[in-house]
């Protein structure tokens, strides 16, 4: 039997009080709109920036939480000053999300609230999710989890609630287009963010572009790949990537998918690291 909203609604409501990690992408925005309508003032979302976060996802985050009513709050946050995150080691996320939960675990006592709320779901029990240990170390809850829903299951809650992104991309951090062990640094990261903006702008929806040293790899969701061979746009994605500091630009034949820069990982490394 199919999970509702209500239900979802119902299991947030028992918890009487929550911060909810929100970062704009559906996932975050179907769990802050359900707590939102549980809780009501009793729900704060709360989106972090840094240089990892695209600015496009950060103000869309700001309309939406405006859209919806919600309660939002906005901090900085500062992963790449530990070395233990910038060096990029392939259990990065781990550092990052254990800053950031602190950060909610902070706020959380601040405004009286009970939980800490994250967006991680059925889907991702199977995926490299090395943040998720941070999570559970630091006693954050995952309803979407708890409920079993997977990433179907959510885009149809939240068409069902009327929320403007259920169709919308996973998202992730800038981080996430750099091969493991080289590091982080704002430089990389800005021109990234950059070369997928310019991208964006030629009407490609599904991207990423990884960071190579001087070779932009731009991933395409499969469906825009012939689009992108054509003469006069594959001329157009060079000349969106060569300004901002990549001398060489290629075009990846299997498309966009999650995680690609984990295929570069031993098998090993990615196993175990979900399990709550």
């Amino acid at each position: 039997m199919q999970v509702s909203y209500e239900q979802l609604k119902a299991l947030i409501a028992e918890m009487d009080g929550v911060v909810v990690a929100y970062s704009g992408g559906v996932d975050s925005t179907l769990l802050a709109a359900a707590a939102h309508d549980a809780l009501g003032a009793s729900a704060l979302a709360v989106t972090a920036c840094s240089p990892t976060y695209p600015e496009h996802e950060r103000a869309q985050a700001i309309a939406l939480a405006s859209l919806l009513g919600m309660r939002h709050e906005l901090i900085e946050t500062h992963e790449n000053d530990n070395p233990n995150y910038s060096s990029n080691p392939s259990d990065r996320c781990y550092y990052c999300k254990l800053e950031l939960f602190k950060e909610l675990r902070g706020i959380m006592q601040r405004e009286g609230l009970n939980f800490v709320l994250d967006g991680f779901n059925a889907d991702d029990r199977t995926d490299f999710r090395p943040g998720h240990i941070a999570a559970c170390e630091l006693k954050v809850r995952s309803p979407l989890n708890e409920l079993g829903l997977t990433k179907a299951d959510i885009r149809r809650l939240a068409h069902e609630r009327g929320l403007p992104n259920w169709e919308q991309p996973a998202c992730a951090c800038l981080a996430s287009r750099i091969p493991y062990g080289e590091e982080i640094t704002p430089a990389r990261l800005a021109r990234e963010g950059a070369a997928e903006a310019a991208i964006r702008e030629l009407g490609f929806k599904t991207l990423r572009v990884r960071d190579h040293g001087t070779l932009a790899r731009i991933e395409l969701a499969e469906t825009e790949i012939a689009r992108a061979l054509e003469d006069g746009m594959r001329l157009r994605l060079i000349a969106a990537c060569k300004p901002h500091g990549y001398t060489f630009v290629c075009l990846d034949l299997q498309g966009y998918r999650t995680g690609s820069m984990n295929e570069l990982l031993p098998i090993a490394e990615t196993c175990g690291t979900t399990s709550s």
